[in-house]
This record gives C-alpha cells, structure tokens and sequence, in this order.
C-alpha cells in the first residue's frame, strides 16, 4: 500500500488530467505528455490547481464564526462579563496568588510560554500550558483528553491541590458569597446565587469568546486566493500531500481530537508521562497525548506536550526525521521533505494565525 500522501497526490494528479482533457484529446497520451515535469522543489500539484478547489483532504476548512454552545449553558453578555471577572480573579486559588489567567495569559497568546507549567507554591508540572484559543471547537480538553466539556475543564485546575489548590467546592462558593459584588453579577447571570457550577459554567462562557476565525488561510479558504502567497500554497500542499500533516491535524481546528505516540521526546525523563493510559489504562495509549490544535501554533511556544521543543522548525524537522525512538503511533514515519519544503511547510503553518481577541483588564470585584 502507498503512502496516504502519495495516494491523495496520485488522485488528484488523476483528477487534473481529467480536468484539463478537451474531447478532441486522448487523455491517456497527448494531455498527459503536455504536463511539464516538475523540478524537485515545485508542488506536487500546480497551484492553479489548488486555488480551484472548494474543499481540502481531510476537511480542512475555515474556522466556523462561532464555536458549539451547548444548550445547558448558553451564551448571554452577562455570563461572559462575569466570567471574564473570574477568568482573571485570584481569590479562584487558596492562597490568592494565582487565577486562570496566570497561566492562560492573554499577553502570552493565553497560555504561559513555559516548557511547564507552574501551579501553587510554585509548583512545576508535568506538562505544558495549552493556549485556551479555539479550544473551544474541541470536544475534548487537556493533553489527556480527561474533560469533555470547557466547564470541566474550568474546574479541575481550581481543585487540584498543585494548581490552585483550592480544598473543595463549598470552600470557594463561601468565599465569593462574601464579595456583594459577586452575588449581584450571579444573580444577574444566572438568576440565582454563587454555586460551583455557575462559576465554571460562566468561566466556559469567556472562554467561547476566545476565538481566531481570520487567519489567511480562513480568508484563503473562503476564496480570497490572494490571503495566501505562493509559498504558503506550496505548504498547503505538502500539508495534506507529502508531509501527511492533516492525517492528525485536520478539520477546521486542525486537530482530530485523537490521541498519538510520536515516540521519546529528547527533553523527556527517565518517569515517561503515561498520557492518555492514565483516563483509558488502554496499553495503546501509553505515552499518547491529544493532537493539538495548529491555529495560531507560531505563538504558542515551546512546543510537544512537555515543551521540549523550542520552535516550529525543530518541531518539523522532529516530524521530518520520523519522530522520536520507541514506541510511537503508525502515522509517524520519515517524511524526507527538503530544506525547501521545510520552509515552505513552515511559511504555510504561520498563515494559521488568526486575530487575538482584545481582553483587557480584569474587571474582577473587590468588595
């Protein structure tokens, strides 16, 4: 069996030469001998070709306006403005010195920019911070994939006792019914007063708000075909083709929400991090962790679920020669892309980037 990049080039070579075919033409000899042979650094589809297509190998698309809003906690101003409140509010940890947005920093791309991150005491942890942008598209959230929602995310760093520590549900809800102010934005927000619940369900409710959708390649996507340079068209191409990139991050977040071992990370300890084992205890997902999402992926370094990549580059040459030794999933393997390609795949990468929404000050109530 080919490789998936050369089955999907060889198709779409296929298609164009069907495209191109006028009836008064054999296909199979005159068309055929017409196309130019390629120098090794050109596409391997002509970028005409590319522009011309409505959608991509592995529904690779715009992102949509708006992410899914489940119906249990729907979006209202209020909602979002108290959750923005206690996104930044350091009286969500037990000693006051940390809040959401110490480590989700929206001068940070909201995450820390940390190989690690730091939690109460200064506590290092085991894994990096992601960025909370566009996560919520996701139906799965953390490196393990242990919340299914955004409002279980918002409550497992409040009660873990190395993140914000704070000693159970009833010890928070206590503490802001002591806050007027607090009690008169949940009654407005809600209808009623403080629960845990409500203080994660509104923290889920900012977080929707914390979304990308034009970055180049949206705008490319939604047919502007000059959002994109040549380069970056070249990348797109090795993308989806000879990189295999969107075997894992497809879909309009760039993620499949799957789980995959891409064998021993250079910066990782002799004490592997089991991964997804640790929620499934499937001996498959030992040392597996959640494809992340590729928007805005020039700012969120360092990189791999421990940090221990420093760029993009280092990142793609990983990738390019084959992963790390050991164990690792059957869609890592050597890619042989040129310096060339690096570059362009890297070039197409950054056109991920889309606009940081603006969030400014806390807003949080002190009495």
């Amino acid at each position: 069996m080919c490789r998936w990049w050369k089955c999907v080039t060889i198709g779409i070579l296929a298609l164009l030469t069907l495209c191109f075919s006028s009836p008064a033409q054999d296909p199979g000899k005159e068309q055929a001998s017409a196309l130019p042979s390629s120098p090794p650094s050109s596409p391997a589809i002509p970028i005409a070709f590319l522009d011309s297509l409505t959608r991509l190998p592995g529904n690779i698309s715009a992102l949509p306006a708006s992410p899914p809003i489940p119906a249990a906690n729907p979006q209202t101003p209020a909602k979002i403005a108290l959750g923005k409140m206690l996104f930044f509010d350091t009286r969500l940890s037990r000693d006051g010195s940390l809040s959401c947005a110490s480590c989700h920093d929206p001068a940070k791309h909201f995450s820390d920019m940390r190989p690690r991150a730091i939690g109460i005491r200064h506590t290092v942890l085991g894994r990096r911070t992601p960025s909370v942008l566009n996560a919520a598209y996701n139906p799965l959230q953390f490196w393990d994939g242990r919340a299914n929602s955004l409002e279980k995310q918002a409550a497992e760093p409040i009660l873990s006792s190395h993140e914000m520590a704070v000693p159970d549900e009833n010890w928070l809800v206590n503490r802001l019914r002591q806050i007027p102010n607090y009690n008169r934005q949940f009654t407005q927000a809600f209808g009623g007063p403080i629960s845990f619940v409500r203080i994660t369900s509104a923290i889920a409710a900012f977080e929707r708000t914390l979304i990308t959708p034009d970055s180049p390649f949206d705008l490319y996507i939604r047919g502007a075909k000059n959002a994109l340079t040549i380069q970056q068209k070249r990348g797109l191409i090795l993308f989806f083709g000879k990189a295999s990139c969107s075997q894992c991050h497809n879909g309009p977040n760039f993620t499949d929400n799957k789980f995959h071992s891409l064998g021993r990370l250079s910066g990782e300890d002799k004490t592997q991090d089991l991964g997804r084992y640790t929620i499934s205890k499937k001996l498959a997902d030992r040392g597996a962790f959640k494809t992340p999402s590729l928007r805005n992926v020039v700012d969120h370094t360092p990189y791999m679920h421990d940090g221990s990549i420093a760029t993009l580059s280092e990142v793609i040459a990983f990738y390019n020669r084959g992963g790390g030794d050991g164990k690792k999933s059957d869609l890592i393997h050597p890619l042989n892309l040129t310096a060339n390609e690096q570059e362009d795949l890297l070039s197409f990468l950054r056109s991920l980037t889309g606009t940081q929404p603006k969030v400014e000050g806390s807003g949080s109530p002190r009495q």
